[in-house]
């Protein structure tokens, strides 16, 4: 059985920074952990070990642009951040992986400045005057958005299964927007799985899917401890 698994990046990352923020800028470990969560979604139980089509990882280059900061007026080269370095390594490191394809969309050019959510609640609430208690240079953050990534994922799942290149499909992600897809992919006889990293996903989900496994563990948290069964054992990925 052949298997192509398709990583949504920004998910990824996301979920790894939650379970190991130690290595929030570790390029090499993040990479490193692509790789190894998605081969072992090839290992089933006593099964044949499953053969690789590839592996697609899907992000977008960091933003890399000068804006001025709305409080302090100071000028920002975002292309010298700790994320933008980070980014580029990580690309970088993939593209070195075997079998791997690095899919990159775009940022949307409207980006823009925005008061960090917990500021933003006690403003609302009313805990914080903003006539007395003005904001402050950290407690903004650009807000920016990636442009062709659900697009690229959609289009590579119809290409796969219309032209049967593989049987099935593992996803890590942790959205819907995947669905139409998945549809096609199902309609077709591919078997599609979803790996959402332990993150809960509506239970309706489950009928647009023929399965849901995380491979993703840490010796300090397994399945049940964050709040999602498995019929599939995971494996640990450490």
């Amino acid at each position: 059985m052949s298997t192509a698994i398709l990583i949504d990046g920004a998910f990824f990352i996301k979920r790894i920074r939650h379970f190991e923020p130690a290595n929030y800028f570790n390029a090499q470990r993040i990479a490193d952990l692509a790789v190894r969560c998605a081969m072992l979604h090839l290992k089933d139980g006593e099964r044949a070990e499953r053969s690789l089509y590839r592996i697609f990882f899907y992000d977008c280059a960091p933003l890399e642009k000068k804006m001025h900061n709305p409080v302090s007026r100071l000028a920002i080269d975002f292309s010298k951040s700790d994320e933008a370095k980070f980014r580029l390594e990580l690309h970088q490191r993939l593209l070195k992986k075997r079998k791997l394809a690095l899919r990159l969309g775009e940022l949307s050019k409207a980006s823009e400045w925005v008061i960090k959510p917990l500021v933003a609640q006690s403003i609302l609430k009313g805990q914080r005057n903003l006539a007395t208690a003005p904001l402050l240079e950290s407690e903004v953050t650009i807000s920016t958005r990636q442009k062709g990534v659900d697009m690229r994922i959609g289009i590579d799942i119809t290409t796969l299964t219309l032209k049967q290149q593989v049987n099935q499909i593992i996803l890590i992600a942790g959205d819907s927007d995947f669905v139409p897809a998945a549809k096609l992919a199902r309609r077709e006889g591919v078997d599609f799985i979803l790996d959402p990293m332990w993150q809960v996903v509506p239970a309706k989900l489950n009928e647009h899917i023929d399965g849901l496994r995380s491979t993703y563990r840490t010796k300090q948290n397994g399945a049940a401890a964050h709040g999602q069964s498995d019929t599939d054992d995971a494996a640990n990925a450490q």
